[in-house]
């Protein structure tokens, strides 16, 4: 088996969010920070950004062939998962499906800051984000993956221990966006 060393990726990335719908960075400026009035880094993660596709496809079968004939994709599903190495308040309402572009319920005393989470009732829709990932590529070049329509979905879980640093262990799914739309988008720099 030959190995190309230059295909070899190895390397932090970084997570943005913005708004459901936010202005995407052009394919050509894959290797320029997003811009910040659509786009804000949520800080430094720890142990990495996961980006998981799950893929199920149900089989097709017939009585009369032992082989199956072929599949189909019946469901997609794409998550997110990392730990927030900055526990701030927004980070705890992004966490929570509030919005790190408007603070959510965010509120500031002239010494303090206080987090009041959603508490609509279930029929409320959900505020649905737009999250970015910038990371490297083969090559050493850069590696850009948008999710258009995410949501935090998973328990979120921190530890407040002597030992261990303070995180906010966080997943987000992505959704369908339209037929006009793709869910995800990714986008490589070759040069």
């Amino acid at each position: 088996m030959a190995v190309t060393v230059s295909n070899l990726i190895l390397g932090p990335g970084t997570l943005y969010t913005g708004l459901f719908g936010a202005l995407e960075p052009t394919d050509a400026t894959v290797n320029v920070a997003p811009a910040t009035s659509s786009w804000t880094d949520v800080g430094g993660t720890l142990n990495g950004i996961a980006l998981a596709i799950d893929q199920q496809y149900t089989e097709l079968l017939v009585d009369q062939l032992v082989d199956s004939i072929g599949r189909r994709l019946t469901k997609r599903e794409f998550t997110i998962s990392t730990q927030m190495a900055e526990p701030t308040l927004n980070n705890l309402s992004l966490s929570l499906n509030g919005s790190t572009q408007t603070s959510g319920s965010i509120t500031s005393g002239g010494t303090y800051n206080t987090l009041e989470p959603l508490f609509a009732t279930s029929a409320t829709q959900p505020t649905y984000i737009a999250m970015l990932v910038d990371g490297y590529a083969p090559n050493s070049f850069r590696r850009r993956v948008i999710f258009r329509r995410m949501l935090s979905t998973a328990a979120v879980g921190t530890d407040m221990d002597k030992a261990k640093q303070t995180v906010f262990t966080v997943t987000f799914n992505g959704h369908y966006v339209s037929s006009a739309i793709a869910p995800m988008h990714v986008v490589d720099q070759v040069a």
